[in-house]
């Protein structure tokens, strides 16, 4: 039997713009609409366009902890006047696919984001689906993932990232480009560091080393520029996240969020060329705004998806990004799991040195008291310090011990130079040898725990997926 059918890819169009601006300045709206500004925001909101991308999606992942959005970047070059495509480099035809897809994660006690880039070129399988506007039937076949948007809309971008990564999205924000050069002059600038000249005849950009400050047009070439370095469109990624830390330092540390006038010029901005799903209404997006009013550039984390194979090159698809199916697989379960995928590094004043890196620890926190959230309380100060922390789940039937006076540590003589850095965070604890227990670390507070002991590695910990958080990026 042959091969089913697949659609022709579309003829190659001139190089597209990669507008993570417009993702980075959505996100930090958000994000950060907190306090007392929130009322100014709900008209805005409720203007947003509407769509369902979740309608009778079958076989989805299972939920983890947290909030996961989906955030594409569509190509609206057609609403740019001719004199901005002059002066822009933005020639070529519109598509109707995505330049830019992330995936946010938002931490359960809203304390943390996590943004994940998913390369434009990445090598997926879409799902059978119909086509939105032919209704005509197709199977499953090869794709770009940039390619699932113009085969079958926001719900077969949904599905084909569920089943690329395992993570149940529960939100989806698409955005266009059109007046994000106004947004990023409506705040006044925004700052980028370099250590060497970028230039770029493609976009016309021109930037000398040390810090600029970038107007619209000036962070527009910024953030799609592919021909800077060999990394190309990963260099280009590493270079949205760098935008997307500072436009959260700019944005917390100018006063828009204090400022109900400023704000709104900003959201109007913003949220005219916002589409979401149905169920993210007005009042959760305030809700989340709320939840993170402190909210900084160390409370973000970036990364892209780890790659195996660069040029993976498929049968009438041509080059593709074939994904690392093994540290992928881990990183999107630690983003199921709601654990830093980055290393939050105290200050070394601060930190007791110890051998073997949190970010390389597992550990099961279990409340031995009788006090409310204890468990949580520490869980989230290891997870702050480092450590792969969770919360024991608690079985039915089985007693919980309400009385421990004493912190215990158990854990596997197999791992006892792990357990000598978590001993360095819990000091006072005691230590229990349990062979067989495996790699996890099992902690029992007791009452006399009172607070985690700040530590880090002798080495720098580049961590496991070469994360980074905002503050490691933005303009000192």
């Amino acid at each position: 039997m042959p091969p089913p059918r697949r659609r022709r890819p579309p003829p190659r169009r001139p190089p597209r713009p990669r507008w993570g601006m417009r993702i980075t300045t959505t996100l930090s709206v958000l994000v950060l609409g907190a306090g007392g500004i929130g009322h100014a925001l709900i008209g805005e909101l409720d203007g947003i366009g509407r769509i369902d991308p979740f309608k009778d999606m079958k076989n989805r992942p299972a939920p983890g902890r947290g909030m996961n959005v989906l955030l594409v970047g569509t190509d609206g070059r057609d609403k740019i006047t001719p004199a901005e495509k002059r002066k822009y480099h933005l020639g070529g035809a519109p598509c109707h696919c995505t330049d830019t897809i992330m995936l946010v994660h938002v931490s359960a006690d809203r304390s943390r984001v996590s943004v994940v880039s998913l390369p434009r070129d990445s090598y997926a399988v879409v799902p059978e689906h119909t086509d939105p506007a032919t209704r005509k039937r197709y199977p499953a076949h090869p794709v770009r993932l940039n390619a699932a948007y113009a085969q079958g809309g926001p719900q077969l971008t949904v599905q084909t990232v569920e089943r690329m990564t395992g993570v149940q999205i529960n939100h989806y924000l698409e955005v266009d480009f059109t007046s994000f050069m106004k947004t990023v002059d409506v705040l006044g600038g925004v700052d980028i560091c370099t250590a060497r000249p970028l230039k770029d005849s493609y976009t016309g950009l021109d930037l000398p080393v040390g810090t600029s400050k970038l107007d619209g047009g000036q962070a527009l070439q910024y953030v799609r520029s592919r021909h800077l370095d060999a990394a190309s469109d990963l260099g280009r990624m590493q270079r949205q996240q760098r935008f997307m830390a500072s436009l959260i330092a700019k944005t917390t540390s100018s006063g828009v969020l204090l400022n109900p006038v400023k704000f709104r010029d900003v959201a109007s901005t913003v949220f005219g060329s916002v589409r979401a799903d149905k169920g993210f209404g007005p009042d959760e997006m305030l809700s989340i705004g709320q939840a993170m009013r402190g909210f900084k550039p160390a409370s973000s984390e970036f990364t892209s998806v780890p790659i195996g194979q660069m040029n993976y090159r498929v049968k009438g698809i041509g080059s593709t990004v074939k994904w690392d199916p093994v540290k992928a697989g881990k990183l999107f379960r630690e983003i199921r799991e709601d654990v830093p995928i980055a290393v939050h590094r105290p200050a070394a004043s601060q930190a007791q040195k110890v051998d073997v890196p949190p970010s390389q620890i597992r550990v099961q926190v279990t409340n031995g008291t009788s006090t409310s959230g204890l468990a949580a309380r520490a869980d989230k100060s290891l997870r702050s310090t480092g450590f792969l922390s969770s919360v024991a789940a608690t079985v039915p039937g089985r007693p919980v011990a309400s009385d421990v006076k004493r912190t215990v540590i158990e854990y596997d003589p197999r791992w006892n130079r792990s357990v000598r850095s978590l001993a360095a965070a819990l000091p006072h604890a005691e230590l229990r040898s349990v062979a067989g227990i495996g790699s996890t670390l099992k902690v029992t507070l007791g009452s006399d725990f009172t607070t985690v002991t700040p530590v880090r590695a002798d080495e720098p910990d580049p961590g496991r997926f070469a994360a980074v958080t905002g503050d490691q990026v933005v303009c000192k």
